[in-house]
């Protein structure tokens, strides 16, 4: 085998599709584009969802709800996870080994959301006004 024998397996290659080349190729004069319109036009198209002057859907429809692209960052954890997660001392890196919140995650808050019956530390980690109630009831801290 030699670099000047190399040819492609039979039937992987088309001839080009030469449009305008006289009428015995059945893609002369009009090129395959039937006659007049829009369509026969070079250049001549719609852009994407155009409906020929009729008010669009984009614009019909209202202009409604948000979804940040931080999202995949944060995360939030309840009292009765922290609970059952056994330790006394929380932060990432304990929640991360325990699988409660994904590798990704940069912010954890924790939420009032069941119950508390130890006493947790939690260090770099958020809580909400109820949750850190709920904390400080337990005789836990947040640092």
């Amino acid at each position: 085998m030699e670099l000047n024998n190399l040819k492609p397996a039979e039937g992987a290659k088309h001839a080009a599709r030469r449009v305008g080349r006289g009428i015995g190729s059945g893609l002369g004069k009009t090129a395959g584009r039937g006659h007049k319109g829009q369509k026969s036009r070079s250049g001549g198209y719609h852009k994407v969802g155009f409906e020929g002057g009729q008010m669009p859907m984009q614009r019909r429809l209202p202009k409604r709800g948000f979804k940040s692209h931080l999202l995949k960052y944060n995360a939030e954890i309840n009292l009765s996870e922290l609970d059952q997660l056994g330790l006394d001392e929380v932060d990432m890196l304990a929640l991360k080994e325990a699988g409660l919140v994904g590798q990704m995650i940069k912010v954890v808050k924790v939420i009032k959301s069941g119950e508390l019956t130890r006493a947790v530390k939690l260090t770099g980690i958020g809580a909400t006004a109820g949750a850190k109630a709920a904390i400080e009831a337990a005789g836990g801290s947040l640092a």
